[in-house]
């Protein structure tokens, strides 16, 4: 009855619908209101929650959608184009990195129950982002019967999309991973950090330089490690927090560095009003 598209959608929007409601429950939610939609009771941080609460009903519908159309199997299209054979499909000529992003995304989630709101609700963008991609995959894949046409299809589609979220997305993160890293270092450590990030950088740089003919599979597989590294060591300097910086008085007597320290003539006591003797 339930298909391997219907079962994956119904998993991911009944584990979103258990995480709105353990997500309730830790933001300050009480009794039956994560279970009822505030019906019975509070739901804890309403942007969470209800970015959960979406997610999961939205996916539970498409499941059931999925159901109903049998997802495009062999015969229920053969059933529907009243033949007695099933089309033949080539199989994909790609590697899929939804799964890997799929990943990171549900671990961005679990963090942020623990962490931060902020990472949270980043987890939720990056799991909605890696569900719109692999339908959309899933769906040019059965376009048409050449890989390649299928692929253009794909791009043409989403590559308006990817190409500046992903910019965007990756400059971001990069700089707050960064300075998350920086900012959890000694004075001494932070000059390490950043020569050796900078050196990672440069290698990687002219490795892709000089060896033209890398597989695109290579270079991607490169790009998405260091970037997982940069990324688990900005989360976890996050956790670990900024390093303490102390702020020095200065002595009594010297100015606020503002430059609007009254005028004091030499020779006089600047502890005393200044008078000045007419004739």
């Amino acid at each position: 009855m339930f298909t391997t598209g219907s079962k994956t959608l119904l998993g991911m929007g009944t584990l979103a619908l258990v995480l709105a409601a353990a997500y309730g429950w830790t933001t300050g939610g009480s009794g039956l209101g994560p279970l009822s939609a505030g019906y019975k009771g509070a739901v804890g941080d309403h942007l969470g929650y209800t970015l959960l609460v979406s997610f999961g009903v939205l996916s539970v519908f498409l499941g059931l959608v999925t159901v109903a159309a049998r997802d495009a199997e062999g015969v229920a299209l053969a059933e529907f184009a009243g033949t007695d054979l099933a089309p033949t499909e080539p199989a994909p000529a790609h590697i899929a990195y939804s799964p890997v992003f799929g990943a990171f995304g549900a671990g961005l989630v679990i963090l942020g129950l623990v962490i931060s709101n902020v990472m949270f609700v980043i987890g939720l963008f990056v799991l909605l982002a890696v569900l719109i991609e692999w339908m959309v995959l899933a769906w040019s894949d059965h376009a048409t019967g050449d890989p390649e046409a299928n692929r253009a299809v794909r791009d043409r589609l989403l590559a308006p999309f990817e190409v500046p979220l992903a910019g965007g997305l990756i400059v971001v993160g990069a700089v707050g991973a960064f300075s998350r890293l920086l900012l959890t270092s000694s004075k001494l450590g932070a000059v390490v950090v950043i020569v050796v990030l900078s050196a990672g950088i440069f290698a990687i740089g002219v490795l892709f330089a000089t060896r033209p003919k890398l597989s695109p599979n290579v270079i991607a597989g490169v790009l998405v490690v260091a970037a997982l590294g940069v990324v688990a060591g900005g989360i976890v300097s996050a956790a670990r927090g900024e390093r303490v910086i102390e702020h020095h008085e200065k002595p009594e007597g010297e100015g606020n560095g503002n430059g609007n320290e009254p005028f004091v003539p030499p020779g006089t006591n600047k502890s005393s009003p200044t008078t000045v003797e007419e004739g």
